[in-house]
């Protein structure tokens, strides 16, 4: 996918096409992790929080902000919302590594060039 030290570095665009890739990939993890984060919090929260509330939730944790629902009725509730919290820390690492790894690629790619030229 990315072009070893001895060659040429990569065209304008190739390189976008990659930030295309990468950027579509981080979107498709973070909608995942937002459709477990609703889905998980609606079955597991309180059937008085509606699905808007429930999303709502699901993204502030993704985001990195902190829950919004903090009140669960159930052990099972508080588990979930744990683990997603965990999941949502390193989710959140793994897609902004993903969007970025073209860019850094770039950048010490052309470092080494400039180095053996």
């Amino acid at each position: 996918m990315y072009e070893h030290k001895r060659q040429p570095l990569a065209s304008r665009q190739q390189f976008i096409g990659r930030i295309g890739r990468n950027l579509f990939l981080s979107l498709l993890i973070l909608c995942f992790s937002l459709l477990i984060g609703t889905v998980g919090f609606r079955a597991y929260a309180s059937e008085a929080y509606s699905w808007v509330d429930c999303f709502h939730n699901a993204s502030m944790l993704l985001s990195g902000m902190g829950p919004v629902i903090t009140d669960f009725e159930s052990d099972a509730g508080k588990i979930f919302s744990s683990l997603y919290a965990l999941y949502s820390g390193i989710t959140l690492l793994t897609s902004v590594s993903v969007l970025l790894a073209p860019v850094v690629h770039r950048f010490f790619h052309k470092l080494h060039l400039d180095e053996a030229g």
